[in-house]
């Protein structure tokens, strides 16, 4: 089976606690205004890997440095049975890794809509962030892009990890930067503006962008 993906990171240190193996599927019919991720919403047939390949890729980093599995997007749900066979194999390769390793998965989706329409999936995550983007809300929070969006643990090892994090307290949201031969990936849930000052500090520093993830 395939999986159409945006791309794949480690280590993710923005996106969840510890360090983590990140995984952005390809896809969003959700589309929120003001999203900075315009580049995963299209559906494109050239971006399908298999699900096998996906989870070969975290299983062949090393297993001390995968505290996690964060999935974003685009919107996972969006390929439901990709995203269900990619959960089934991670969770085959976590049980045979001698160590506690999490998944994380946001979704644009309600949390009553997942537990409807996908409960077997929802049975191999610890922890979804669920709700629409909404840039009239605060964006000051940890993991999270406004203050509608829930964190619910849904395992043992979920509730263990993600209990202190459950509050929607203001906080300083962690951003990563990857430079990478032809393109700067910013990695997290910047607040409100802060693409728009990025932008302009590259400039006065006389890099200009091409194109941009989060510009129409």
């Amino acid at each position: 089976m395939k999986i159409e993906v945006n791309r794949l990171h480690h280590p993710v240190t923005a996106l969840g606690p510890g360090t983590r193996a990140g995984i952005w599927v390809q896809g969003c019919s959700i589309e929120c205004q003001g999203c900075i991720s315009l580049d995963t919403w299209d559906r494109r047939r050239e971006t399908r890997k298999e699900v096998s390949a996906v989870v070969g890729w975290v299983a062949d980093l090393p297993a001390t440095e995968v505290d996690g599995v964060t999935i974003s997007g685009g919107e996972p749900f969006d390929q439901p049975e990709s995203l269900l066979e990619l959960l089934v194999e991670l969770d085959a390769w976590r049980t045979r890794v001698a160590r506690e390793i999490d998944v994380l998965c946001y979704s644009g989706y309600s949390l009553s809509r997942l537990e409807r329409r996908h409960p077997h999936a929802l049975e191999l995550i610890d922890a979804v962030l669920t709700g629409p983007f909404r840039e009239d809300l605060p964006t000051n929070l940890i993991w999270r892009g406004s203050a509608n969006q829930e964190l619910v643990p849904l395992s043992d090892l979920g509730r263990t990890r993600y209990a202190e994090f459950i509050e929607c307290k203001p906080a300083e949201p962690p951003i990563q930067v990857a430079v990478e031969p032809k393109a700067i990936r910013l990695i997290g849930v910047p607040r409100r503006g802060d693409m728009a000052e990025l932008e302009a500090a590259l400039n006065d520093a006389g890099v200009e962008l091409g194109e941009s993830s989060w510009t129409p």
